[in-house]
């Protein structure tokens, strides 16, 4: 109740009633009524303006997205094509029926030596290198280059 009192003192006080009262009275000048409704018009055709802005902004963003993962998806598609090309290679059927079916072109013979054997003129050196375990989920030395030379993932 104190504060309503005080806000009736500071209005009558400050004489804000007649500036209202006067500004009100100028919104039944039809210029001025116009010009605040064309300030209006102009304010709201600007924020119109600037929204569809931004959302064309956005989309743009997304169309360069949706574009960028459809080159990946066709590079993706141009490597799965060379690789069928590859697998119909005489090349790779060459290669595959030696690695899995241990067979060889006419005229070729397989030696097979003793493991006794082939080890007793490896230097000691490289037999203790070897013999220290891999880490686990990586291929050795000649899985690598066989995944290299047959164009297979590496894990």
């Amino acid at each position: 109740m104190i504060m309503v009192i005080k806000l009736v003192m500071h209005i009558r006080k400050h004489d804000i009633i007649p500036t209202i009262v006067a500004t009100a009275g100028r919104f039944r000048d039809v210029r001025f009524t116009g010009q605040v409704m064309f300030v209006c018009l102009v304010l709201l055709m600007s924020w119109s303006g600037v929204k569809s802005i931004q959302t064309n902004y956005e989309l743009q963003k997304q169309i360069s997205t949706l574009r960028q993962q459809n080159e990946v998806a066709s590079l993706q598609n141009q490597n799965l094509a060379l690789e069928n090309q590859y697998f119909e290679t005489d090349e790779y059927l060459e290669l595959s029926a030696r690695q899995s079916l241990g067979l060889g072109l006419p005229g070729e013979t397989e030696l097979l030596v003793p493991e006794s054997v082939a080890l007793s003129y490896v230097p000691e050196e490289l037999l203790q290198e070897q013999t220290q375990p891999q880490p686990a989920g990586r291929p050795g030395n000649w899985q690598a280059w066989v995944n290299f030379f047959l164009n297979r993932p590496q894990i």
